[in-house]
């Protein structure tokens, strides 16, 4: 049966931050996610899961400069020194909120450097990353993001995923699978989870066109959601989309999938 959880960076943004996690639980959520807590004490935002008894299911690690387009710094040559303070700064956030995964969004694909060195550079990182979550017993995330709406950014492609997943070598990092990037990128949704089974750590979910609620384009996430049943994975599926209005009102979908 589908466990879905509330993405706070995306839905509920007709309050401020703090106020959404409330909302989540009120709508019927026992989990959130979101892109960064950085902004925000990690006591405060404990203090907000408690108080609405909800579990973190993910958060990113620092990405940048995200506000001066940034997606990221993985795969940045030189800068591997801020790359490993990020993760001491995410594992701290994650083992504050009991947060058992974080997502490494690896950046846009840096011009003019060579792409042995961009790999190099990417692989290791990953790998620093992977060794300080698993000794925090934390699982490190990999995701893809389409290139329609992030022109340059690395990775673009579930093969190109798990190729890099698989060069890393850790036990603990897994593939952040989107469905929302993936049905942009390449499709058959269906026989490509199929084929990550036991490799996916997360799944996300919009519709497309819009990347808005499930229903609202062209997926059929009731055929969708029973595949990803029949794979195995147990794991949390995240509502991280746009809402077409008010972000209540349009959760009626929910009601089709709960089963």
């Amino acid at each position: 049966m589908p466990k879905f959880n509330a993405n706070l960076t995306m839905l509920f943004t007709e309050v401020p931050f703090l106020e959404r996690f409330s909302l989540a639980a009120q709508n019927g959520f026992e989990g959130v996610e979101y892109l960064f807590p950085y902004e925000w004490p990690a006591e405060k935002l404990a203090e907000s899961l408690a108080r609405n008894n909800l579990k973190q299911v993910l958060h990113n690690l620092p990405a940048g400069n995200w506000g001066g387009g940034e997606r990221g710094i993985a795969c940045l040559p030189g800068r591997e020194g801020e790359f490993q303070d990020g993760v001491a700064k995410g594992l701290a956030y994650a083992t504050a909120l009991n947060c058992p995964a974080l997502n490494c969004l690896v950046g846009l694909t840096p011009e003019g450097v060579d792409a042995e060195l961009v790999e190099k550079t990417l692989v290791e990182n990953l790998r620093f990353a992977a060794d300080a979550l698993a000794k925090a017993g934390k699982n490190l995330l990999v995701e893809a993001l389409n290139s329609k709406d992030m022109p340059g950014f690395h990775l673009v492609s579930s093969q190109a995923t798990m190729q890099l997943i698989k060069k890393v070598a850790r036990p603990n990092v897994l593939f952040q699978y989107d469905i929302y990037h993936m049905q942009r990128m390449e499709g058959d949704l269906i026989n490509t989870i199929n084929g990550l089974a036991g490799s996916i750590g997360h799944i996300q979910l919009a519709d497309n066109p819009g990347r808005h609620e499930p229903g609202s384009g062209e997926i059929h996430f009731g055929n969708l959601f029973k595949a990803i049943d029949a794979s195995g994975y147990q794991g949390w599926i995240g509502c991280e989309y746009i809402p077409a209005g008010d972000t209540a009102a349009g959760l009626g979908w929910l009601k089709n999938y709960r089963w």
